[in-house]
This record gives C-alpha cells, sequence and structure tokens, in this order.
C-alpha cells in the first residue's frame, strides 16, 4: 500500500522538486493549493484557501505525513500589504492545518513544516546551527521583518495542539535547482548578462542546498522517528558570495562580472520589486543535527552542485 503524503502549498517551486521525488518513489502525493490546474495523474489536487477549514482536511486522516510549504513569496517589495500577505499566509496556514490535525481520529505520525535559514543573525565569523545558533535581526542587514515572520511561523506550528504527531521545523537554505522558478536561475542569467560579480563587497556568505540534497533530507526527515524540532536544510559548506558567482562564471564560461555595491544593489532592487536583504543579509547556517546524525549529503560543495545542476540544464 502506497504512502499517503499530504503537501500543503505544493504548487509552488520547492513544492514542485519536492512532489516530483515523492511521486518517484511511489508515494501516494495530495497537493492542497489555492489554485487545482492540470497536473500528472500521479497527483491529486485539492483545493483551500489556507485559512478555514473545509473538505481537504479529511485527507489529513490516516495520512503518513504531512509537509507544509504554504506561504506568499517573499521576492517583492516589503510594502504594508505584501508584509501582511507573507506573514498571514505563513501563520494562517500553519494554524488550520494544526486545526485540521485535532480533528483526526488518525492523524498523520509526522508534519513537516517550512520555516527559513533566514532566522538565524547576520553574520559573517561563526557558523549557525541548532544548538548555538542566534536569533534575532541585525540593522546592517534590514531583515527585522524577516525575523518577525521567521518567529511567528515557528510559534504557530510548535503551539499547535497535535500531541500524537512529530513536528520538525525545516529551516531552509537557497535550494538550487535546474527548473525555472528558482534562485540558481536567476543567478545563471545575471552571470551570462556579465552582472555576476561581488555584491556589496561579496564577504557575505550564502547558505544553499543542491535540490537533489533537499528532497533526500525531507525524506529521511519523515523516516527518523528520533527527529523533531529545528532543523537546518543547507549544505555544510556555506560561501562567500564573491567566491560563489566565481564558480558560476567559471562554469559558463564567463570571464568577468561586473561588480555592484550597496548603493546599486538597493536601487536595483527597487526597479525590479524585491528586497536587497535576500541578497546582503550573511547566512552561515551549519546542518549540525543532519551531520551528526549521519546525513550524507550527494552535493556538498558548491562546484559539485554547479556541475551537476548545468549538466541537466546544456542537455534540455
Amino acid at each position: 500500500m502506497k504512502n499517503r503524503i499530504i503537501i500543503a502549498g505544493g504548487s509552488g517551486f520547492i513544492g514542485r522538486l519536492l512532489t516530483d521525488r515523492l511521486v518517484s518513489e511511489n508515494n501516494d502525493v495530495v497537493v492542497l493549493t489555492r489554485s487545482p490546474g492540470p497536473v500528472p495523474q500521479s497527483i491529486r489536487q485539492i483545493g483551500w484557501d489556507g485559512r478555514t477549514l473545509g473538505e481537504w482536511a479529511r485527507e489529513l486522516d490516516g495520512a503518513s505525513a504531512l509537509i507544509n510549504l504554504a506561504g506568499r513569496s517573499v521576492n517583492c517589495r516589503y510594502k504594508d500589504r505584501n508584509k501582511r500577505e507573507i506573514l498571514e499566509s505563513r501563520v494562517d496556514s500553519t494554524h488550520v492545518l494544526g486545526e485540521a490535525i485535532a480533528r483526526c481520529s488518525k492523524p498523520p505520525p509526522v508534519w513537516l513544516n517550512a520555516s527559513t535559514a533566514t532566522i538565524y543573525k547576520h553574520t559573517f565569523d561563526r557558523q549557525m546551527d541548532e544548538a548555538t545558533g542566534e536569533i534575532g535581526a541585525t540593522p546592517e542587514a534590514k531583515d527585522a521583518f524577516s525575523i518577525e515572520v521567521a518567529r511567528a511561523w515557528e510559534e504557530a506550528f510548535f503551539d499547535a495542539s497535535a500531541p500524537a504527531t512529530r513536528k520538525v521545523a525545516l529551516r531552509t537554505a537557497m535550494v538550487f535547482a535546474a527548473s525555472k522558478g528558482g534562485v540558481y536561475r536567476v543567478l545563471r542569467g545575471f552571470t551570462r548578462w556579465g552582472l555576476g560579480g561581488a555584491i556589496a563587497g561579496g564577504r557575505q556568505y550564502i547558505s544553499w542546498i543542491h535540490e537533489a540534497d533537499f528532497c533526500h533530507a525531507v525524506e529521511w526527515l519523515i523516516d527518523r522517528d528520533d527527529f523533531s524540532g529545528p532543523v537546518n536544510l543547507a549544505s555544510p559548506n556555506q560561501i562567500p558570495q564573491r567566491e560563489m558567482m566565481r564558480i558560476i562564471r567559471r562554469k559558463l564560461g564567463v570571464p568577468f562580472g561586473l561588480p555592484a555595491t550597496r548603493r546599486m544593489l538597493e536601487v536595483a532592487a527597487f526597479v525590479h520589486r524585491t528586497e536587497a536583504e535576500l541578497i546582503l543579509k550573511s547566512r552561515r547556517v551549519a546542518p549540525g543535527r543532519l551531520l551528526e546524525a549521519g546525513f550524507q549529503f550527494r552535493f556538498p560543495r558548491m562546484e559539485d552542485a554547479v556541475r551537476e545542476i548545468e549538466g541537466r540544464l546544456r542537455l534540455g
């Protein structure tokens, strides 16, 4: 009998990666989405609004696992309306999933809820793992709102009444993937246009994870009955932004990349309707719990991750 896995917010970039992987492993995948559309026959989509209970809640009863990835994209300007939608989409969906679990006669044994590696402080000089990492905002990184969202998101998750369900918060770094809609394709485009240089000096650390390792870690956490609480999903090798761009330039055969000052980045972010924090903040997030438990990364080094992704892009 197939395992039935529910993915709330599974129609986004990360959700599509994970859904494809879980289907390939012969799971019965049910996606809760605000906008159902055409999908392969191996996937079922059910509409929900991410705020109120409905017929969708029945799917959780007897499911093998629940994964919540719901949340409005942060790739926007942080105006009041956008900030409200970013916060409410995460907190409300988490609250209502908790309500649905409380009504189950056979609740899912594990609930994985999205969180963010951005929850840790802006830092250059030390790694942040689950045990020693410091949580908080830094004026230099302009990340106060992001920290507020991350705290509220995890609070809603861990406060949910689900005594029979193991809960894991996925503090996920940037996911590098070949498909459209992700950060790697954006970085690749900048590089090909000659814009892949150091930004604001390029000292800020980038925490990242290859799509294969992300999906493998999620499956691994579903199976590990001894894991609960926050888990960092990030490569063990964080890298300065300037070195990341050097690796991408080298693989694409681009000889140079124009640098950009902090002010230039802020202007560009304004023009492109996004926030400079996404690039300026230094994230040195280490997967302490995964490494301690013996999790094996397929792509721990960025050079290998970029090589693998570019190999698929060139074939495609």
